[in-house]
């Protein structure tokens, strides 16, 4: 597997006896400390291009969540859920140390960094949010259906492992997947993959592709993103992404109490697109300018 400039040091953080997380951490030891998450499926390989230029003002510590990368999977018969994820990095962040510090999320990161926030708000210094603002929520809809989906779906895993034959079948499969250019999936995909018979499979836990029984009411996500009383930045992508509609993340960010949104060309993975535009738009939200200024 390929080799990236300003490799980051990793370190593995022992929450319990069954669960321990990874983290890859870029920039000087004295540094401001800045916790980053990924989104659904990655790991800290999302941050291979962005980490290395925050790391010039940052101690960037890329954590990944449960059930991906090279952090434990959960045990049997432990669902994955936004809540947990929220008492994860809490308490990784307790375990590094992290009076206080920057959070930097990115999608299902993006979310958990927003409830993560809410809960310790004298613990962070400033939010950045790439494309989510708050978890997904439910309107009421679907609430049922989605409730006997996730029970009907088998009890022991997700979707089968699929073994692949060379790494640059599976970087294919993700671009497939998820529309990244394969230069941009490749750090996400070699950290993600670990030798099998034949091959590789991917490292994450198969059972993140189980449908969620419940999700949080709209209402109980506004609730709670009104408690975000860091000066909070969020970048959305142009043209939207279809599960976060302008209209919903419009009135989620009028209940942020200092929140900027800026807008910008490109896909879900800005941060992987464009690393040094997204870095500029981070350090530029740190000037007094920056500070408090809403976009719309």
């Amino acid at each position: 597997m390929s080799e990236y400039a300003n490799a980051p040091v990793e370190q593995r953080i022992a929450l319990s006896h069954h669960l321990s997380l990874t983290a890859q951490i870029w920039g000087e030891a004295d540094a401001p400390p800045l916790l980053a998450l990924h989104g659904w499926l990655d790991n800290a390989g999302s941050f291979a291009f962005l980490a290395p230029r925050l790391a010039k003002r940052f101690r960037v510590i890329a954590l990944e969540l449960p059930g991906h990368g090279r952090s434990s999977h959960l045990p049997a018969g432990i669902s994955y859920h936004y809540v947990d994820y929220v008492s994860a990095v809490l308490s990784a962040a307790d375990a590094l140390g992290l009076e206080r510090y920057t959070l930097l999320g990115h999608s299902l990161g993006a979310g958990i960094a927003s409830l993560a926030a809410a809960a310790t708000p004298q613990r962070i210094d400033r939010l950045f949010l790439i494309e989510g603002l708050g978890p997904l929520g439910d309107d009421g809809s679907n609430t049922l259906q989605r409730f006997r989906d996730a029970y009907a779906a088998p009890a022991a895993s997700g979707k089968s492992l699929r073994v692949f034959q060379n790494v640059a079948q599976a970087v294919s499969a993700r671009t497939v997947a998820s529309g990244l250019r394969a230069d941009l999936a490749r750090p996400i995909v070699e950290r993600g993959l670990a030798e099998a018979e034949g091959g590789y499979r991917w490292r994450s836990d198969p059972r993140l592709t189980r449908p969620s029984a419940v999700r949080l009411a709209e209402s109980q996500i506004m609730a709670l993103i009104a408690g975000i009383e860091a000066p909070t930045t969020l970048l959305l992508s142009k043209p939207v992404t279809p599960y976060l509609p302008s209209a919903m993340m419009e009135v989620r960010a009028r209940q942020v109490p200092r929140i900027a949104v800026t807008h910008m060309d490109g896909g879900h993975h800005l941060h992987l697109e464009h690393p040094d535009a997204v870095s500029a738009w981070l350090f530029d939200s740190l000037s007094p300018r920056g500070e408090g200024q809403r976009e719309r």
